[in-house]
Formats: C-alpha cells, structure tokens, sequence
C-alpha cells in the first residue's frame, strides 16, 4: 500500500469497516443455543465447553470470540492510513497477521515472519532488506527460531511491510498470538553429510497446511513445531511443543527397519520442560497429518481460562501421555506405532560450532559457510551482499538457524576464500571466540516491554569481557532472555541469564540486573539449569560470568569435560564457593 487514499476510498472504507462491526454484532445477537459451524467452530465449541463448565474465558479468548482477527483486515488498514496506534484488543489481533505493538519500549511495531526451516531465497532476503530499509528501522534481526524479524515500523506502514512480504513470497501470518509459530528444521537439510532425513519436504508441508487452514488459528496458547534431521547443527527441537526427531530403528521390533521421526510432546524451557520422548515413531510423510490431530486434541482440550496453564504441557501433565495419544489416535482413525527405546539408534552427535566456518556437504567439493552475526543483527547493506554473494557463489539459498546467524551453501571449494573474505569486507565473519559461538539474547529492554534488563547490549559487553579474560577452549552457549517468556531459552544455556529488576535501596529503586542460571543443556545433556546467583546487576554481570567460568576450567576432570558436565557433578552451593574463590 502506497499514497493517500481519495476522499471516496475513504469514505468506502469507512463504511466497510462499519459494516463489519454491524455485521459482528449480528453474530453476537444470535440465539445462544445455535451450533457453532465453519472454520472457527472448533474454537467456538471448545470455549462454550468451557463456560458451561463454569468456567471464565480470559482476556484474549473474549477478543478472539467477539471478533476473529482475519475478519479485521480493512480496519488494520484504516489505522494504518491514519497512522494510528492499536487499541490493546486489535494489538493481540494484528498479531494473527505477525505484527506486534511494542510501545512504551518503541511506539512502533515489530514483525516477524514465516520461513519454513529457516530456508529463504537470496532475492527473498535481498527484499527483506529493501523493506527493512524503507518501511521499519532500517536493520533485520535473525530469532532464536531461524526466523527474521523487522522493528520500528510505524502504524502508517504496517501494511506495506504484511503486503511487501507477501509480495516477495514470504509471510508473516500467524507468527504471533495464540497459534503455530515458524515451523523450524535442520538449517543443514539436504546438505548434511550425517543427516538421516531432508526435513524441508517436511516443514514445508507443515508450514502450508497451516496457512491454509483457518481452523489451525486461535489456539488456546501458541504452539512450536520443530524437525530434526540428525544434521550436525542443534535445532533445539526438544525445546518445541511437537519435537520430530530423525532416528534409525533396527531390525528385530516389530517393523520395518529405516528411518524414521520419533515423537516428542510437552517442550517449553520457560516452563521448565523439554519435549518427552513418547515412544511412537511414524513415517515422515505422516508427520502432517500426526500434527494436525496433536494440534486440534489440544485445541479441544487446552485451558481457555488461565493462560498461564495454556500450553500442551498442561494438558499432558493432566491426563498422562497414554490418555493424550488414544485422543490422537481417534483423531486419526489408526494407531500410532510405537517402539521400545532400544530400537531406536543413538542420534548422530552435535558439533556446536558447525553453524560457524567453513564445512564440507554432502555434494563433493561444495561447502556450507556459517556467517557470525551480532547477536543476529543485520543492516540492509550487509542482507544484500550476503544475498549476492549466495546468487553468484552459492546455490542461492539463505538458511536461517536458532543459533542467530545463518548459512550460505553451495559454496564451490575453489570460492571459499572469495567468499570469506567478502564476508569480512561486510563487517561480518566465518569464525567466533568460544564465547560469542554460542552466545544468544532476545531482543531485551530496548525493544520489549517486558525485559528487565538490555539483554543484546549486555551480552556483547559480558563477551568482550570474557574474551580479554577467560582462555576458553570449547564452545560455551550463554543465554540471556530478558523475562519470564524465555525467548533466549536462558534454561537451556550452560549459563543462562533473565532479566530482572535488581533494588538499590529500599526506596524501590532499580538498575537492570539478572539472575544467573547454570548447568542447562538439550539434546543427550537435556536438563534444566538451576539458579547460582539472584540479583546481579548489569554492569556486574561480565565479572560473575568470568568468575563461573574460571571456575569450570579450573575443576572440570579434564579437557574433554563440557560445563554441562562439570555443572552436573556439583550443587549450585559448590559452584559459588568456585566461583566466589576465584582470583
């Protein structure tokens, strides 16, 4: 959308969107016992379950009742020509189209996208860069869930940046609110010289039978959906409410030996819980067809009433795994497969720098280049020399990982140091210090409410300390998340950090501070990191974490031990006594 509108498009407008409001009232006036029909009746049903059984539906499920967000488009373009900030019920609403208001951090929106398995083309991201620079802040930051997201667009060009996607054939549909956010993979998939399934086909499948489906919006809370191809780079899929999971099962168990997706249910690390393993198995092409019947028991069955208890871990703490998958499994019209876990092979191991640097591919003599960014932070200019750099040397693919940088593959081995050094010349790099490798933040204070802290800028700044510091020699993930949400995943983190309000004096005053976590982990070494220190502040932070990780070099068993390891082996009282004895 470009230009003002004429004083009769105006005038049109204005009476559509009033027609839409008498039109909702209608449907609240009619008889109360009329059965709910149409794409949103499952919804619909499931709410007025709720209510019958005296319940109270909560805040956002009375919004999505009275209006449902996509049938509100004309009135999100009417704000936008008027450059009008959303009231706080449209503002839940435009999240159903990927846009969210951010004020009072930023009175502006943010906007994140949809890019299944994180995989876009090179003039998809050249684009991203032309609307970044045109419409929002002029900058791109790459998310925790191998995604992209753009800040600081004014209510005048929500619509040029919805539509502006959708012209280069990417979206932002359903990536906010109560509904199944980007659907992640294997950032290496089909390039991967250990992988044992493609996880493209797969996510791609997933990712269009949400957008298509209007009954798949509006859940009782968001939900996450990751693939694992056994590749070596972490997709964190046990941190997802359905995790598949590549696995190999041999012979002598009761079916086919192959490969196959393991299932996983009940993964939020906010909440403390990595995806359990469910003993069912299925064939890949089934993965769909398992999480549509998965998404609508929860849709059915999922709290309408405190979203604090709304995800599938609730639903799956209250009735068990078994009474969970007969749901499914009538939903499906078959049975699940299931089969012991020692059928199942041992994954493929991690390489936790192999989303850094240069690495050979399955295709003789092409290699996939691991970019470092700042703490996922991209300008225009940088979007688009990465983006040729993948036309002219690489296959033309950008692949997006949870780690916050991305990948170029296709690189020919004769072009590798053309390419890195052209990479440099963008103020980027294909190698990072064992700290910032595995160093993640959200976006923190400077552009979320809700953060306690500035997590991004603190980050960079315990890094730098760290780096002049302490002599690492493996990989370390530092996590910083600016609050309860976990968009950084702190629980997860050999060392994670959240943000908090640290109390100076007992007038209530407060700094930005953090309380520090360690010992997370996923995958083999999954576990929940658990609190060493409350209430550090920020401009302390840098020296704690030195302080902790001095202490792991100085007392693991030996240089093969990883801090989830070292951490594993002490309470959080041995490990402060460490740390607090350290030089």
């Amino acid at each position: 959308m470009s230009g003002d509108f004429s004083p009769d498009q105006k005038r049109y407008l204005e009476g559509f969107v009033s027609g839409l409001g008498a039109s909702r009232l209608a449907r609240t006036a009619a008889p109360a016992r009329s059965e709910p029909v149409g794409p949103d009746a499952i919804h619909l049903k499931a709410q007025d379950r709720t209510v019958a059984a005296g319940g109270k539906l909560n805040e956002q499920e009375k919004i999505k009742r009275d209006e449902h967000p996509f049938d509100a488009y004309p009135r999100l373009v009417a704000q936008a020509h008027g450059n009008a900030a959303p009231k706080p019920a449209d503002n839940f609403r435009w999240r159903y189209y990927g846009i969210f208001y951010v004020a009072p951090t930023q009175s502006s929106y943010m906007c994140r996208m949809r890019i299944p398995n994180g995989i876009l083309k090179h003039w998809q991201f050249a684009g991203v860069a032309d609307i970044a620079e045109q419409f929002a802040g002029g900058y791109a930051h790459v998310t925790t869930r191998a995604n992209l997201q753009i800040r600081e667009i004014e209510p005048k060009n929500a619509i040029n940046v919805i539509e502006g996607l959708q012209d280069l054939g990417l979206c932002s549909r359903g990536s906010g609110a109560d509904n199944i956010r980007n659907v992640t993979g294997t950032p290496t998939a089909g390039i991967d010289p250990q992988e044992l399934l493609d996880t493209r086909p797969h996510a791609r499948e997933w990712h269009f039978h949400i957008l298509n489906d209007r009954a798949l919006y509006g859940l009782p809370r968001k939900f996450n959906v990751a693939f694992d191809g056994a590749g070596r780079i972490p997709v964190l899929e046990d941190t997802n409410d359905i995790a598949f999971q590549a696995v190999e099962v041999g012979e002598g168990h009761g079916v086919e030996a192959g490969v196959y997706y393991r299932l996983a249910l009940g993964g939020i690390t906010g909440h403390k819980d990595l995806a359990r393993d469910t003993g069912v198995i299925l064939r890949p092409e089934q993965a769909t067809w398992i999480a549509d019947a998965i998404v609508r028991v929860f849709i059915e069955h999922g709290d309408r009433t405190n979203r604090n208890k709304a995800r599938l871990k609730y639903v799956l703490d209250a009735w068990g795994f078994e009474k969970f998958l007969k749901a499914v499994e009538e939903k499906l019209g078959f049975a699940l497969t299931r089969v012991p876990a020692e059928a199942v092979s041992p994954r493929p191991v991690f390489d936790r720098s192999a989303h850094l640097g240069v690495h050979s591919q399955k295709q003789a003599g092409l290699n996939w280049v691991g970019v470092a960014l700042k703490l996922g932070h991209l300008s225009p200019a940088q979007i688009r020399g990465l983006a040729k750099l993948a036309q002219d040397f690489g296959d033309g693919d950008i692949r997006l990982t949870v780690w916050q940088n991305l990948l170029l593959s296709g690189i020919a081995d004769a072009d590798v140091a053309e390419v890195a050094a052209a990479i440099t010349a963008l103020g980027l790099a294909t190698e990072a210090s064992a700290i910032r490798t595995g160093l993640v933040a959200c976006t923190g204070a400077t552009g979320c409410r809700f953060a306690g802290a500035h997590t991004k800028e603190d980050a960079d700044t315990i890094a730098a300390w760290c780096e002049q510091h302490v002599a690492l020699d493996t990989p370390i993930n530092i996590h910083l998340t600016g609050c309860h949400h976990s968009c950084a995943q702190h629980y997860i983190g050999d060392i994670g950090l959240i943000g908090a309000r640290v109390p100076v004096n007992d007038d209530g005053d407060t700094v930005d501070g953090y309380h520090v976590h360690v010992g997370g982990g996923f995958g083999p070494d999954g576990a929940m990191a658990r609190e060493l220190y409350r209430d550090v502040k920020a401009e302390d932070a840098p020296r704690t974490i030195e302080r902790v990780l001095k202490s792991y070099l100085a007392n693991r068993t030996d240089t093969s031990e990883t801090f989830v390891g070292f951490a594993g082996r002490y309470d959080t009282d041995a490990i402060r006594r460490m740390a607090e004895s350290v030089e």
